[in-house]
């Protein structure tokens, strides 16, 4: 019975991050499930923790975000782009969960570009410590694609852990992420939306189990919209890197979320970007 459940959340949120623009109300998205609309939003609350509309606004939102620091697009074909048809409602939806207008959260520059001729002495943007990282046991959803739809995956990975009833066993969330964006297509982007869970936790599919060693990371902690990570990694690898002395271990690169948009603001989620050291 959990399968089932399973399989129908997963139905849910494919077709809502497939069609951020079309008919997302509780109708829709019950039919979508094959399911009755009253029982389908006590069932999706209780899996994921948000009411349909809850997830929809934010997942629109979030792709919003993407859009207006990726993209040189007008915010009035943003908002038709993720279901917005009036641009003025689309204002207040986005800054009831980034705290600002979309013009104003543009124009702040999220992704905050590099500053190539930044000087070895003058201050990092964000802080840059180095740790060693414990070895740790993830359940883990693959992810193909632009490692900014990752979020996908996390979605999928909360709801069939809610179904398995194993949230409860669960640790730190983590991306797991092994391919250079800058020389990969994005199509072919590999990763894992992941947790951490004690070895006994069973693990099946559609999770996988991914294990990390443990071993020394240059650790970046970014605090912000997932939206400006991309500066973040511009400063790790172009800057702080090679003033550093240190060299990339042969591992994958990994995120830590220490808070998640679920019941934080986006101006306080907190990103650890942990870069593998040889050593």
């Amino acid at each position: 019975m959990a399968s089932d459940y399973e399989k129908r959340l997963m139905r849910v949120l494919d077709h809502i991050h497939d069609n951020p623009a079309g008919d997302l109300s509780l109708d829709a998205l019950a039919d979508v499930a094959a399911m009755s609309r009253f029982h389908w939003h006590r069932v999706f609350r209780a899996l994921t923790g948000e009411t349909a509309a809850q997830t929809v606004k934010r997942m629109r939102m979030h792709r919003a975000a993407i859009a207006l620091v990726r993209e040189p697009t007008g915010i009035a074909r943003i908002a038709r782009d993720v279901g917005y048809p009036n641009p003025a409602s689309f204002a207040r939806a986005f800054a009831e969960i980034y705290g600002s207008t979309p013009a104003a959260f543009r124009a702040r520059g999220e992704l905050r570009p590099l500053n190539r001729s930044l000087k070895p002495e003058i201050s990092l943007m964000f802080p840059v410590t180095i740790r060693t990282e414990p070895a740790r046991r993830l359940a883990a959803m693959p992810h193909s694609g632009p490692y900014f739809e990752i979020n996908r995956s996390f979605e999928k990975l909360h709801a069939t852990l809610a179904a398995r009833d194993l949230l409860g066993r669960t640790g730190l969330m983590i991306g797991v992420f092994y391919n250079d964006p800058a020389q990969t297509a994005p199509a072919d982007l590999k990763s894992h939306a992941a947790v951490e869970v004690p070895d006994d936790a069973p693990i099946a599919a559609p999770l996988e189990v991914v294990t990390l060693p443990a071993a020394r990371h240059a650790v970046l902690t970014f605090t912000g919209p997932y939206a400006g990570l991309p500066a973040a990694y511009d400063q790790l690898y172009a800057t702080w890197l090679p003033q550093s002395g240190e060299r990339p271990a042969n591992l994958p690169s990994f995120e830590i979320y220490r808070n998640t948009p679920m019941d934080t603001a986006p101006d306080k989620l907190v990103t650890e970007l942990c870069l593998p050291l040889e050593g």
